[in-house]
């Protein structure tokens, strides 16, 4: 096939601008809030099409790391409820707060259930700021056990967690922490979130040159737009 004209090229711009506009006004229609009946509807679909609760009602990546420590996908209500009645108490979401339909349903819920939440923005597909990273260690220390700790799907961004749970809090050696970034929990190191796993990497041969914890390293030498661009630069993501 030829290549496309410049005015074909343009009609084909246009027509992709206009699908992912009316995709990205679909999506604002039904993240909302729950101050109304209707507002309520529209999140529950939001919730269960949009951000693939369809899908963690039955899949929960639910496994415990440590002793009253668990990670797991976001949960659903009923999900919160049966943790609530297995003994957890907190809540750690590594998704953020910032008023989207699914984390108001789950501040709700654990207002509700007496949970306590605790919300931390942590990056996956990004190398994560040593603010948001430093923020994740205290509350490892400050969460009433037993606690869990999620992402979306509990694959990325749960799984950094895990492992910096168990390098910082429980003191477990690297080849421990790192089967927590693993194909079990449907982390795929060869995509964009293989920073998580760089990140390690990068870790682990500067404790080789001379010990110093994670948290310190994180602290005092880890700088993010750097790392970043030194994942870039030496691994080419699949997606």
């Amino acid at each position: 096939m030829g290549r496309l004209s410049e005015d074909e090229g343009a009609a084909q711009m246009k027509l992709l601008k206009r699908i992912s506009d009316w995709e990205r006004n679909l999506r604002a229609y039904y993240n909302t809030d729950l101050s109304t009946p209707e507002k309520r509807r529209r999140a529950h679909i939001y919730n269960l099409w949009f951000d693939h609760a369809i899908l963690r009602g039955i899949w929960t990546n639910f496994f415990e790391i440590a002793p009253g420590v668990y990670r797991s996908n976001h949960p659903t209500s009923k999900r919160f409820a049966k943790m609530k009645a297995m003994g957890i108490k907190s809540v750690l979401n590594l998704r953020g707060s910032f008023g989207a339909a699914h984390y108001l349903v789950e501040e709700e819920t654990c207002r509700e259930l007496g949970l306590t939440l605790v919300s931390i923005n942590l990056q996956a597909r990004h190398a994560p700021p040593g603010e948001e990273i430093l923020d994740m260690i205290h509350a490892f220390r400050t969460l009433e056990k037993p606690f869990v700790m999620h992402c979306k799907s509990g694959a990325d961004r749960a799984g950094f967690a895990a492992a910096v749970y168990l390098l910082v809090i429980e003191r477990r050696p690297m080849a421990e922490a790192r089967r927590m970034l693993g194909l079990k929990y449907l982390h795929v190191k060869q995509s964009k979130t293989g920073v998580l796993d760089h990140i390690l990497d990068v870790y682990e041969a500067r404790t080789a040159r001379a010990p110093i914890s994670f948290e310190d390293w994180v602290r005092n030498e880890y700088e993010f737009r750097a790392m970043q661009a030194d994942f870039l630069a030496n691994h080419k993501p699949w997606f």
